[in-house]
């Protein structure tokens, strides 16, 4: 990885990378939305539209314009048009790794879980509670129906948060990529039974995954959460200073955070972007319900 603009000592490389991306970063969120006439078949200018976004920005929004066509089966197969094969077959998820998205009874053990609840979601990528070698890289969020109020979304590359630190501080990009910087504690789920044990990782990582990849630069992968509980960080000044600037970042008014609110037939395909989720209030007559497939894959 000689010529990987994420190696500090690699400037001239970084400066080359970061101008390309902030360059191709879109002024807004509808910049990013390609319609798709039939998701079965896509058309191939529309899929050169959406890979041409997930390269410049790690994400795209695709409007499908029949969405009684779409299915576990063709979300799956529209995925593998970019790259995304390998599914995450997770305890929330069906037998085919699609995960329908709802609020839940609280009797139910997903209620105990805020992606199955009503409340808000802060910053976070998905699957950061996962070991090293199951990091989730690719991800599909599809709108079948929304809240009646709520469940707007804010979006953001990581890779332009990592600009932003690189650019405060190169040291932040060090202590963040630290193998043991983050830790999740272990998931205990009854007195005697642990789903998941303590996970230790770095937030930023880079992948070389050669099938995935069109040169020998690297992926920026990036594991976060904003949450406050049951995570801890290395007791490190410089962690810590990290980390906050992270946080000051993410509640900015930065023109690289876009606001979106899915509309019913309309879907996320990304790089396991930062994201958020608003509080949302369903009623009987509309309820928020949404697939999300989970993917080992980076888009390509």
């Amino acid at each position: 990885m000689t010529k990987s603009p994420f190696k500090l000592d690699n400037e001239n490389s970084y400066q080359h990378w970061r101008e390309s991306k902030i360059s191709n970063q879109p002024d807004s969120v509808e910049e990013l939305i390609i319609s798709i006439k039939d998701i079965n078949n896509p058309e191939p200018n529309a899929i050169s539209a959406i890979k041409k976004h997930l390269n410049n920005c790690n994400m795209a929004v695709f409007a499908t314009e029949d969405p009684q066509q779409v299915n576990n089966e063709s979300l799956k197969a529209f995925g593998e048009h970019f790259g995304l094969k390998r599914l995450n077959h997770n305890e929330g998820s069906e037998s085919d790794g699609v995960t329908r998205l709802s609020v839940a009874e609280a009797a139910n053990w997903r209620g105990t879980y805020i992606p199955y609840t009503s409340r808000a979601i802060n910053w976070h990528t998905d699957g950061y509670y996962n070991n090293e070698t199951d990091q989730i890289r690719g991800l599909i969020l599809y709108c079948e129906q929304q809240a009646e109020e709520g469940g707007e979304n804010k979006l953001l590359d990581h890779d332009m948060a990592y600009i932003h630190l690189r650019d405060t501080n190169p040291e932040f990009i060090t202590a963040l990529m630290q193998k043991d910087v983050m830790m999740i504690p272990a998931n205990d789920v009854s007195d005697d039974s642990i789903v998941r044990p303590d996970r230790y990782g770095p937030v930023f990582s880079v992948d070389n995954m050669a099938d995935n990849l069109a040169d020998n630069k690297g992926k920026l992968h990036m594991r976060s959460t904003a949450r406050k509980r049951n995570i801890v960080w290395k007791d490190t000044p410089l962690v810590k200073a990290a980390v906050t600037e992270l946080e000051t970042f993410l509640n900015s008014d930065s023109p690289w955070i876009f606001k979106t609110r899915l509309q019913p037939g309309q879907g996320l395909i990304c790089n396991n972007v930062l994201h958020t989720r608003t509080g949302f209030t369903d009623s009987k007559q509309q309820t928020r319900v949404f697939y999300r497939l989970r993917y080992y894959d980076h888009t390509n």
